[in-house]
Parts: structure tokens; sequence; C-alpha cells
């Protein structure tokens, strides 16, 4: 049975056949621990296997059902799951795929991480990423460079490309990432799967590296929109550890099979007209509208008057809170600690100097000025300023409509190499990034592939605050339309390593 392939199969599919005795959850375990070892040297997207961990989890699982109590178990029993490296596991290391913690070994589990094992989540390991959460690409990772698996020349998104790759070269069922500006939604836009931004508030950022800490929020990536939502279900939740976490008892599947008649779907014009989207992607937010329109949703017209200023107020924001998070990297309580200097300012300089990545020192750098004495309130003040209009803004969008639709990018993936400016780089996300500054809930909806490209296209479904089942609502209505997003073709079953 390890040599069956089960990418591709869906959370249910696994259960199912976990449930009828087709197979054990060890030889799902073992099957999807070879194909890593296999494929993932085409893609690189993990940067560290867990097989004595996956293979305990999974004899845990073949033990509940051995037992009968396999209906007691969570919603991802038997499933392999995988974590962004900047998410703490006991047994590996916590590298956020930088030299500043190579070394460094997990001294206890993430919130989230925990809750996908509880949930009977198989751990396949950890996963490539941008630097500390710093890019929209990957390629800022201190140790490979994840590729793509719908065209390995381009890039697969950040900050959470391993997890996105991941799922769609079929490596694993669900994996979590993190989105502080559109970590999530911009690689999975790019990579064609399901990405998941919550509601600030919805996932316990407890045991996640922090970059933004009022920014920052955990979700899944998965194939279909059901795998992400029983993800969800496992992951929200209040955790005494993270005091911005609350209650949430919704349940995320409840109303996939609801249909759209009668929801309002929300469209911004001034988004579909900006420049740099890409016409292929307009085209597939448009249709998709028309497609939600034909199914009996009203589609209504909505005003982000301060959406613009998304992106000034978000380099501000967030360079900030990264400088005062990255502080406690300093070689002597964490870190990279660089040898041979008589005094510890010498130490410290050396040691972050070359512990951390250029497109790290950067922000760093950007965050000691603008909360500098005579600079703070002339930049960070008039951002925070901002950032209560953009909240205000979505408030008082969301009182015409249930969910809003727009694009999750503003193009398909790029080659590697193709942009070397940052502020280029940072348009990548000027779509998403607004919905982190206001909280709101956030995903990526694959829509197929661009007529032009061939490249996988997406909208972006927006939502109230903790109404997240809105978005999962219209996803599913999409999803039904557009089918389940596939695992890329040259990683199919039967294809990948032939």
């Amino acid at each position: 049975m390890a040599a069956l392939d089960f990418s591709g199969w869906t959370a249910d599919a696994i259960r199912a056949g976990l449930a009828g005795k087709d197979f054990t959850a060890t030889e799902v375990a073992q099957a999807a621990l070879d194909r890593v070892q296999q494929v993932d040297p085409q893609i690189n997207a993990f940067l560290q296997t867990t097989p004595e961990a996956a293979l305990a989890a999974a004899r845990a699982v073949d033990d509940a059902i051995s037992g009968g109590t396999f209906d007691q178990l969570g919603p991802l029993a038997g499933v392999p799951v995988a974590f962004k490296d900047n998410m703490n596991m006991l047994g590996t290391r916590t590298t956020c795929a930088s030299r500043m913690l190579e070394n460094y070994e997990s001294a206890f589990t993430a919130t989230c991480v925990q809750n996908i094992l509880n949930a009977g989540g198989l751990p396949l390991g950890k996963l490539n990423m941008d630097e500390f959460a710093f890019g929209s690409s990957t390629e800022t990772s201190a140790f490979c460079t994840t590729k793509n698996p719908w065209d390995v020349e381009r890039v697969p998104g950040g900050s959470s490309g391993g997890s996105a790759a991941a799922v769609a070269a079929g490596l694993a069922t669900v994996t979590l990432g993190s989105d502080t500006g559109g970590s999530i939604r911009q690689p999975a836009s790019f990579c064609g799967v399901v990405g998941v931004k919550p509601t600030y508030g919805l996932v316990s950022r407890y045991g996640v590296v922090a970059f933004g800490s009022s920014l920052d929020q955990v979700g899944p990536f998965a194939l279909t929109v059901r795998d992400a939502a029983l993800a969800m279900n496992a992951l929200v939740g209040r955790d005494p550890l993270d005091c911005t976490s609350q209650e949430c008892s919704t349940d995320f599947t409840a109303n996939l099979e609801e249909g759209v008649e009668g929801m309002r779907i929300g469209v911004v014009p001034e988004f579909m007209e900006m420049q740099g989207l890409e016409p292929e992607m307009r085209a597939a937010v448009e249709q998709a509208v028309q497609k939600l329109a034909e199914q009996g949703a009203e589609i209504v017209e909505v005003e982000l008057p301060n959406a613009a200023a998304a992106m000034s107020a978000y380099y501000v924001i967030g360079p900030c809170e990264a400088f005062s998070n990255l502080s406690r990297f300093d070689s002597v309580r964490y870190g990279y600690c660089d040898p041979g200097h008589a005094d510890l300012g010498s130490q410290y300089e050396a040691s972050r100097a070359k512990g951390f990545g250029p497109e790290a020192r950067r922000r760093i750098m950007l965050g000691s000025y603008l909360l500098s004495a005579g600079v703070f309130e002339t930049y960070y003040y008039q951002a925070q300023k901002v950032r209560t209009l953009i909240t205000d803004d979505y408030r008082m969008a969301f009182g015409d409509c249930d969910c809003i639709l727009m694009p999750a990018s503003p193009r398909t993936a790029f080659k590697f190499g193709e942009i070397s400016d940052p502020t280029t780089m940072y348009l990548s996300d000027i779509f998403t990034i607004s919905i982190n500054i206001a909280g709101n809930g956030g995903m990526s909806m694959p829509l197929g592939l661009g007529a032009d490209s061939g490249l996988p296209v997406s909208a972006q479904l927006v939502c109230p605050w903790f109404k997240d089942q809105n978005m999962f609502r219209v996803a599913a209505a999409l999803e039904r339309v557009y089918g389940e997003a596939p695992v890329a073709p040259a990683f199919a079953q039967g294809k990948a390593g032939e």
C-alpha cells in the first residue's frame, strides 16, 4: 500500500477509506512521506520532514479504528499535513528560513499546530518561506528556492510559498501558512489552490514567530473549499495563551451547499481599473462575478475610498512591528552568535548582520527609522489614522453586502529574478494588504487557468469580521462552477518522478 499515491485525495476521501478499512493511516503516512522524498527535490517545498511524528500520529489513528473510537477523532484524522516553518513544533527546528534561527530547536508547540494534530493530522514536516515572512516570492529564504508546481521556472508566491506549493504538488492535503499582508492569499493564487486568511482573532498566534503582531493571522491551504473549512474547524477557538483570540463555535462546513441565491456580493469598481492588474486576471474576476449573478446573487457596487493608502500605511506599520519583534534575536537569548568578539556591541552587530538576510535587514532598518524620535509622529501615528479610515471603509461597505469579491493578485506567477526592485515586489500584495489592516477575513479562490498564460488565476473573497462562513459559502458556489482545484499536471498521480 505504501506505493499508492494519495496526492489529490480530499480529507473526506481519506477518512472514508480509513473507516472502510481500505487502507490504514500508517499506510497513508508512509505513502505521503515516500511521495515527499520522491517529488519534493523538484520543488523544494520542505525544509524538514518529520517521519517519526507522522507515523506516531498514524498509529494513534489506527489504534482508534481498531478500538472502535474512530468516530471520536477530529476532522483531519489520517490526513497528511505540514506547517510553515515559522510555527513551533516540538521535535523540529523552527528556522523562519533564516540563518539567524538555523539551529533553533522548538521548545514547545504552537497552538495552531497542536490543534491540527489534535484533529488527527499526520505531520509531514516544516515548509519553506520567505525569511521571517518578509517577501512575496519565497526567494528570500536562506536555504532554498521553492518552485511553482505549475511552472518550475516561476515563483510560488510568498511568504508562504512552501505551504502553497506543497498542496499544489500533492505533497500534503492541508498545510498551514501565515498572512501578514497577503502571504497566504497571494501564493494560493499563484499556485492555484484555496488559501484562507481568517478574521484576526479567530486563530491563535501563540507559538508562531511574529512579523507584525497586529496583522499576522494563521490559515489553511487546501485543494478544496471543504478541506479548508475542515481545517478551520480544527484551528479556531479561544486560546488563553493569545489574548487576541476569540471564542468561535462556527462550523465552516455547515453552509457550503446553500448556494448564493439572495446573497449580496460587493464589487469595487476602482479595483478592477487599477493600474497593474493583468487583463486575464481582471477577466477571471469579472467572469466569477457573472457566475455568481447567474446563481442568484445580487451584485452591488461598494466603495473603499481609502484603500489606495493601504500600501503606504502597511509599509509603516509592518516594519515598525517587525523591528520590535526581531529585536529579541540578539545572539544572546536567541539566534546566530558570531564568534570571536571581545565586546558585546560588536557581537550584536556582527551576529545580526550575518544572521539576517538583505530583506530582513531592510525592514529592520526601516522600522528603526520610523520609530525614531521626531519621525514617529510624522509617519507611524499617521499610518494608524489611515488604518482607522480603512477599517471604517470595510465596516460601511459590509452594511451593503455579505461578501466582497476582488482580485487576489494583480498578476499570475512571475519568473524567478523577474522582479528585482523591492517596491515592485511589494505591489504583489496590493489587493490583499488592506484586509490585514482592517482585520477582516479573506480567501483566495482558484478560477482555473488564464487564457493567455495557462497559469492559475483566482479571485479574492472578503467577509465581515467573524463572518468567515460567508466567504466559504460563496467559494463553494464558485467551486461548483469551476471544479475543485487539481494537483499541478506535472505532479499528478502517476506523473511525478517519471
